[in-house]
C-alpha cells in the first residue's frame, strides 16, 4: 500500500521542494588528505551493511505496544486525561505515539540523505567527498530500514513535524557547505543520536531495538565526520562569520528543544491538543529527555570552537551546559559497541535455532 494511504494526516501529494543553490567544488588534489577523515572513510567502507540481511524481518511488532516500551515514557503518562482513559484508548495512544516518533526518524533520515549527497558536491576537499559518499549510502539504508519498519510492521505513518521541516529547510536552503555540516552532522545527527538511544535502550521488541542500534552505529561516525571537518575550518572564520554560526546554533537548539509537544498527534487522536501539549512539555520525563537531547551536541559545539559567552549562556538557559565536559568520543565509541553486541546476540540466536532444527 502506498505511503500516501498510511498517513494519519493530510500531506501534499506533490512532495516538498526547496530552492537551493550550492556550488559544485572540484578539487584536483587526490592524494593529500586528513588522516582522521580518511580513517573514518575506511571504517565506513568496512561497516556498510544490508538492511534486508542484518535485521531479522521475520519478527513482528506488538499490535498493542509496537516497540514494547514502558508507558512511563509517554509524555502524557500520569496526566488526568491518561488516568481517565480505558485500555482501548491507551493502546491507540501507544501505537500512534510510537508511529509518530518513528515517522520523524524516517523523515529526518531522508533529510540527511539529501544533505549528504550535497556534501559530495560541495565539500572542498577530496577526503570529505569520499566520506560524504559513504554517508549518502548510510542514509539511504536508514530510510529503507525505518520505512520498512513503519510500512510492513506498524502500518501507520505521520507527516513531518513543522519544527523538523523548518530546520531542514534552513539547512538545505543555505548555499554554504559548512552550514550543511553544522546543521546536519552536528545538530540534527546529534539530536537524533539521543532520540535513537532512548528507543534503542528502552524498546524490548528485538527488531525495533536493533534498527535503532544499527542506525546509531552509522550516525556516530557521521557526527565525528562533521566534528573533524568543522574543527579544522572554523578557526579561520572572521568574528562576524563565527557570530553568525553561533546565532544559528542557538536558534536551532531552542527550536529543537521546543518541538516535542506533538500537537499534531494529540489533535489527530481527537484529544485536547493544547492541554496535552502543555502537559507533555511540563512532564518531568520530557524535561529530562529534552536535556539529554543536547548531551551529544554541546560538547561538539565546544570542540569546534563555537563557544562564545553568548552560546554558553544559551546552554545555561536551556539547562544543558553540564554536557560541555561530556566525553563525546566515549559516547560515540559506546554506540559502535552496542551495535556489535546486537550482532553477537543475533548470531547466538541463529546458532541456537539451527541446533534445535
Amino acid at each position: 500500500m502506498s505511503t500516501m494511504f498510511r498517513y494519519q494526516m493530510p500531506v501534499e501529494q506533490t512532495g516538498w521542494k526547496i530552492d537551493s543553490r550550492m556550488e559544485a567544488s572540484f578539487t584536483w588534489e587526490y592524494e593529500d588528505g586528513r588522516e582522521k577523515l580518511l580513517s573514518l572513510y575506511d571504517k565506513s567502507k568496512k561497516h556498510q551493511w544490508d538492511a534486508a540481511e542484518r535485521l531479522d524481518w521475520s519478527q513482528d511488532l506488538d499490535p498493542e505496544n509496537p516497540q514494547q516500551v514502558d508507558d512511563r515514557l509517554l509524555p502524557i503518562f500520569g496526566t488526568p486525561i491518561w488516568d481517565r482513559m480505558g485500555e482501548k484508548d491507551r493502546i491507540q495512544v501507544r501505537v500512534h505515539a510510537q508511529a509518530h516518533t518513528l515517522s520523524q526518524f524516517l523523515h529526518g533520515e531522508q533529510g540527511a540523505l539529501m544533505v549528504a549527497a550535497r556534501l559530495v558536491q560541495a565539500a572542498p576537499d577530496m577526503d570529505a567527498k569520499f566520506y560524504a559518499a559513504t554517508q549518502t549510502m548510510d542514509e539511504a539504508r536508514h530510510v529503507e530500514a525505518y520505512s520498512r519498519l513503519l510500512h510492513e510492521k506498524l502500518g501507520i505513518v505521520y507527516p513531518i513535524t513543522p519544527g523538523l521541516e523548518a530546520l531542514l529547510a534552513n539547512i538545505l536552503s543555505d548555499s554554504r557547505w559548512d552550514f550543511c555540516y553544522l546543521g546536519m552532522q552536528v545538530l540534527i545527527e546529534g539530536l537524533a543520536l539521543a532520540a535513537f538511544q532512548r528507543n534503542r535502550d528502552f524498546a524490548k521488541n528485538p527488531l525495533a531495538a536493533a534498527v535503532n542500534a544499527y542506525v546509531m552505529q552509522d550516525e556516530a561516525r557521521h557526527v565525528s565526520f562533521g566534528r573533524i571537518a568543522l574543527r579544522d575550518y572554523y578557526p579561520n572564520l572572521t568574528d562576524a562569520e563565527r557570530a553568525e554560526r553561533e546565532e544559528f546554533v542557538i536558534e536551532a537548539c531552542r527550536h529543537m528543544r521546543d518541538r516535542f509537544d506533538q500537537r499534531e498527534l494529540w489533535n489527530n487522536l481527537g484529544l485536547p491538543m493544547e492541554e496535552l501539549a502543555k502537559a507533555a512539555l511540563a512532564s518531568e520525563n520530557m524535561r529530562m529527555f529534552r536535556q539529554r537531547l543536547f548531551s551529544r551536541i554541546v560538547p561538539v559545539i565546544r570542540d569546534i570552537g563555537l563557544w562564545s559567552p553568548k552560546v554558553q549562556q544559551a546552554f545555561v538557559d536551556m539547562g544543558a551546559i553540564q554536557f560541555a565536559d561530556t566525553d563525546i568520543d566515549a559516547l560515540l565509541e559506546h554506540d559502535q559497541k552496542v551495535a556489535e553486541e546486537f550482532d553477537a546476540r543475533r548470531h547466538v540466536m541463529d546458532a541456537v535455532g539451527q541446533a534445535q532444527r
